[in-house]
């Protein structure tokens, strides 16, 4: 009797051990495709899903509460009849803020070169040391990206080696001739979203996704003394290269949070908002439009 409490106790804690680190929802999408079927689509579409939920990014324990939700909405835009597929696909990550019910978006990101090869009935492999095929190497760059976020808003620069597993699987699939893993791919691909998040001159951006989150957001159910760690931290971005300003890291962060800091911000006095949104708009031009509530 006691082996086998023992046995299941190691059962237990070797399930927690190998936790995935991903809730992922995935929904593959052909509108302008005729040639192909529906029962494909849905096959595909559980493969992704599958080796996103099921594989194992990290060596850390993540409980199955702790799984960081993500989307990925993929649309195919061409099918070669066999197993090359041109497409486009939408990333969305997001966390819980503390004692409460809402999630807070982390990441949302469009890749227009979301080209990948599948011979219908297979699987998708994963390796970090090899490249395998280019939507091996898509979705585990992602998980990487998603996971990298989600530990910068839990810890300063958590993120870094996450980061690095991702920049790992660029360096492996830039010989594959597939789009977006390259500089020379254009300003707004996979390649430079790492750069950026790797580069010493972000850092000050990646400080204030864990003061926003972890001193500002997740404090904000039992006090507003977080409005006020949020305000303390703009200032460091102002810090930021003005020329890095249009760079693909804080345009695609502050497209997904500059309303969302807006509504949390709103609740400042007028002095304070008035304070606010002059930072925001020096830091964050581009969305000023958004943060003109901040003036009312």
């Amino acid at each position: 009797m006691i082996k086998r409490i023992v046995f299941f106790l190691l059962l237990i804690g070797f399930g927690k051990l190998n936790a995935q680190e991903l809730n992922a929802r995935v929904q593959l999408l052909a509108p302008q495709v005729s040639n192909i079927s529906k029962p494909t689509l849905e096959a595909l579409q559980k493969t992704i899903r599958d080796f996103l939920n099921n594989n194992k990014f990290s060596n850390e324990s993540y409980k199955p509460q702790e799984r960081i939700d993500c989307n990925f909405v993929i649309t195919i835009t061409s099918w070669d009849g066999g197993s090359g597929y041109a497409a486009e696909a939408q990333i969305q990550s997001s966390r819980p803020v503390f004692n409460s019910s809402y999630n807070s978006t982390l990441l949302n990101m469009s890749d227009k070169n979301f080209d990948f090869s599948f011979n219908d009935g297979s699987t998708i492999d994963f390796s970090d040391q090899n490249y395998i095929s280019n939507i091996s190497a898509l979705l585990s760059y992602y998980a990487y990206t998603i996971i990298g976020l989600d530990k910068d808003s839990f810890s300063k620069m958590g993120g870094t080696p996450y980061f690095k597993k991702a920049q790992n699987i660029i360096n492996l699939a830039q010989a594959s001739g597939n789009t977006g893993w390259k500089a020379a791919d254009g300003l707004r691909n996979r390649f430079w979203f790492n750069e950026n998040a790797l580069n010493p001159v972000f850092s000050e951006l990646r400080s204030f996704i864990y003061s926003y989150h972890l001193s500002g957001l997740d404090q904000l159910t039992d006090n507003d003394k977080g409005l006020g760690q949020i305000v303390s931290a703009l200032p460091a971005l102002q810090q930021m290269d003005k020329q890095k300003l249009g760079s693909i890291f804080p345009n695609v962060y502050f497209a997904s949070k500059a309303e969302e800091i807006t509504n949390v911000l709103s609740k400042l006095n007028g002095q304070e908002r008035a304070k606010a949104y002059n930072m925001l708009a020096e830091i964050d031009p581009a969305n000023i439009g958004k943060y003109e509530a901040l003036r009312k």
